[in-house]
């Protein structure tokens, strides 16, 4: 077996550019070599060495000459990067005897795709095929520091240069062992689809120089990559290497697992939010019910051991629990309105006249489920002297620590293991189920297979916090003068640090949480126009609620209120809203994908009245998007009955233009904007929680409107621009901000009202009936022919 390590940072190559793989540079400049060693290992070990870090990307020219936001030299994906960065070498690729490739990926699959293209950079460097690259998830590993967190749309560009030195260095390490096998000068030889071959013939496999590439001692090497005119795999369309495994059921998540005497639990929780237990009165009469092994009060309920999860779920229902007050007792959606109000920080610019003139706007933007489509949870068998964790995990080191102190033992006697996750969007940063699972297994001591019940997400889980944005800018001469957004939000829980225990830890503190995220309104708020002189300002309040850093973190909020007071002072002002922004966008990426989705959505052209279009671009971690959307607001539709639902407008076509640099997978990248762009529509029209008296109402995705199929828009679009810069951007994210603000501008102009609550459907009918909160789990239909919750 061969193990191969890197640690590089993407770093300058051909006339010291930023972009390893640059394809022009000044005659008689050679390429940058990479620096690696080859390390004692019975069987092919290779490290690259340390080398110097890109603080940051180049700023993009401004339309006017403002001064350059903060994202745009350095973000919060350059920090994640850099921090990243000096424990990259501690990742390892494998060749086997039987000529497969393995790597244990650092990072999470919660679905969107980094196994495949992870396997797709190895694949490259390597010259190995595709299904021959298994890519595992690493258990927690301390030793990484902070590069062993999942999130920000970082992992492909973390890992690009250091997964794709490893596997060069692997290749010329083989190649160097089949020159001597083969007898053959090294500059001869040809490698494709693990097998290299000689001049005249003679060949060997990988499997079978796996061994013989090996070192007995550290050894310093250096290695090329491939530039991009060779690439045969990176930017290729490809389908995912675990789509066979998705859809014929036997990918493993947590509940997956058998662990031995792991039994079905689950936990009675309050009927407010992080309300506590004051005592239990009927606790005999449930731990004598068919099924049920134990009964344990932990901090956020009761927990329930049986042998099925029905019997937990009767058992639950069974509980009669005296409950003490929450952290949000007695809150209503109209309460932290009011809290938030009073909270803003002024606007610093005056009213400027007679010849300036003003636009303001005051949005609010309610409370969102964190929600993802596999319910939390965890399988945890905690012994006197050591733990075991398995669980979906994108922040797994802080984990282990919270676990460890959590259960008294040092951190290195629990082992998390970090499974497949079914979704995540910023839910899997939080461990609060691998916690719980813990504390469980502890109490009862044995070992148990922990499931929150989906109505525990919606009531008891993580949620996109309320906020409003209030904004005022100014203009004269047909130019824009100043422009101040004032965020305020309900406080974000930024609890995992950056992926170890002293962000962790310094995240929770009084002072340090605040500060931590002004940190991360500061590295993420990026605005694709040059708006004069612009501030933009965060302030927090209200930790009582259950928080994280959801798909966008503030994006998509912040992002929608600009984009909609861009079409006021474009009204105001005369303009097309398109021509308008044409004309303030910075750089030449955001005016490309602009005028890609203004030609094939055809911008302007004549809708029914009713109907209109809307436009937005969102710049984030070196990528920048550009949606445009069409929306039916007429009667008719808004009017349409569906049963259980809440209908309203409809998105008839969106079409979509995303420049993330380079795509790894483009048909991976697709898959992520027509994500983003459902999430979009959904927190503009029609997906947000009703919070009454310390609790939110929604209680399960019956009565969460996220976008359905009938709202899905039927003519649907996504180009990926043609490659520009030699390294990938972030995409994980970068979709919801410009859809969400695409889709309420075009609401705005279908209806003549800028909209200015979201969702647009929050303050009418519920369209719902509220399921109880006690018992917190709801009785399940039993004909099997209704819906089940």
């Amino acid at each position: 077996m061969m193990d191969v390590q890197d640690r590089l940072p993407p770093e300058p190559d051909e006339a010291g550019a930023a972009d390893p793989d640059a394809s022009r540079a000044p005659a008689g400049i050679g390429r940058r070599r990479f620096l690696g060693y080859v390390l004692a290992a019975p069987t092919l070990a290779v490290a690259a060495q340390l080398g110097d870090a890109v603080a940051g990307s180049t700023p993009a020219q401004a339309a006017v000459g403002s001064l350059p936001e903060v994202t745009e030299l350095f973000d919060l994906n350059d920090m994640l990067t850099t921090a990243a960065l000096p424990t990259s070498g501690l990742i390892t690729i494998h060749v086997h005897a039987d000529g497969t490739a393995s790597f244990a990926l650092p990072r999470a699959e919660v679905g969107q795709g980094i196994t495949t293209s992870t396997a797709m950079l190895i694949a490259e460097e390597l010259d190995l095929p595709l299904e021959k690259i298994r890519v595992t998830l690493a258990d927690a590993r301390p030793e990484l520091l902070f590069n062993q967190l999942t999130g920000g749309s970082n992992t492909t560009i973390s890992t690009y240069t250091p997964i794709r030195v490893a596997a060069a260095i692997a290749r010329k390490r083989l190649l160097a062992a089949a020159a001597e096998q083969l007898g053959a000068e090294l500059s001869t030889l040809t490698s494709k689809a693990g097998v290299i071959t000689a001049p005249n013939g003679r060949s060997a496999t990988y499997g079978s120089l796996a061994e013989k590439a090996a070192s007995l001692k550290t050894l310093r090497v250096a290695t090329d990559l491939k530039p991009r005119s060779a690439f045969s795999v990176i930017g290729t369309a490809r389908n995912r290497v675990d789509a066979l495994e998705s859809v014929t059921g036997r990918k493993q998540f947590a509940m997956d697992l058998h662990v031995p005497g792991a039994a079905p639990t689950m936990v009675c929780r309050p009927p407010t939010i992080n309300g506590t237990v004051r005592s239990v009165q009927n606790l005999d009469a449930v731990r004598a019910m068919p099924g049920v092994t134990d009964v344990a009060t932990i901090p956020t309920g009761v927990a329930v051991r049986a042998r099925t999860f029905g019997q937990c779920i009767d058992a639950v229902c069974a509980l009669k629990v005296l409950w003490g007050p929450g952290t949000a007792e007695r809150a209503s959606d109209e309460t932290v309105l009011r809290e938030l109000k009073a909270a803003e920080i002024p606007l610093a610019v005056p009213k400027l006249g007679p010849l300036a003139k003003t636009v303001e706007g005051s949005f609010t933007f309610h409370f969102a489920s964190n929600s993802a489509l596999e319910p939390n949870c965890a399988v945890a068998d905690v012994r006197a002297d050591r733990a075991e964790i398995w669980a979906a995990l994108k922040s797994p080191i802080v984990a282990q620590g919270a676990i460890a102190a959590k259960l008294g033992l040092l951190p290195h006697a629990v082992t998390v293991h970090v499974t497949e996750g079914g979704g995540s969007f910023g839910r899997k940063l939080f461990f609060d189920a691998a916690l719980e699972a813990a504390e469980i297994s502890k109490a009862m001591g044995k070992p148990v297979k922990l499931m929150w019940h989906r109505t525990d997400e919606f009531r008891q889980g993580r949620t996109h916090p309320m906020a409003t944005s209030r904004i005022r800018a100014s203009y004269a001469l047909g130019k824009v003068l100043t422009y101040e957004q004032r965020h305020t939000s309900v406080s974000t829980d930024f609890g995992h640090g950056l992926g170890e225990i002293i962000t962790a830890t310094a995240a929770k503190l009084p002072v340090g949480d605040l500060t931590f995220s002004e940190t991360i309104f500061t590295l993420t708020q990026q605005s694709p126009y040059d708006l004069g002189l612009t501030t933009q300002l965060l302030n927090e309040v209200d930790k009582g609620f259950n928080t994280g850093s959801m798909r966008n973190i503030y994006s998509p909020n912040v992002r929608c209120a600009q984009e909609l007071i861009i079409d006021r002072l474009a009204d105001e002002m005369g303009k097309d809203r398109l021509s308008f922004r044409q004309q303030l966008v910075k750089n030449d990426r955001a005016r490309a994908v602009l005028d890609k989705v203004a030609e094939l959505g055809g911008w302007g052209r004549k809708l029914p009245a009713g109907m209109a279009q809307g436009i937005a671009v969102h710049p984030e971690y070196h990528g920048v998007v550009a949606v445009l959307a069409e929306i039916d607001c007429r009667p008719e539709t808004t009017g349409r009955k569906v049963p259980d639902a809440y209908t309203g407008p409809r998105v008839t076509k969106v079409v979509c233009a995303v420049d993330v640099g380079l795509a790894v997978n483009p048909k991976g990248l697709q898959a992520q904007m027509m994500g983003g762009i459902m999430d979009g529509i959904a927190i503009t029209l029609s997906s947000g929680l009703h919070l009454k008296d310390g609790a939110f109402l929604e209680g399960s995705w019956d009565n969460y409107f996220y976008t359905r199929q009938w709202n899905t828009p039927p003519e649907l679009e996504i180009v990926v621009m043609p490659p520009t810069t030699g390294k990938p951007g972030g995409a994980g994210e970068l979709a919801v901000g410009a859809a969400s603000a695409a889709v309420a501008c075009a609401y705005g102009a279908a209806t003549g009202t800028m909209p200015t609550t979201f969702p647009i459907n929050h303050s009418g009918p519920l369209g719902f009936e509220p399921l109880p909160t006690v018992p917190p789990i709801p009785q399940s239909p039993t004909d099997g022919l209704d819906r089940a919750y």
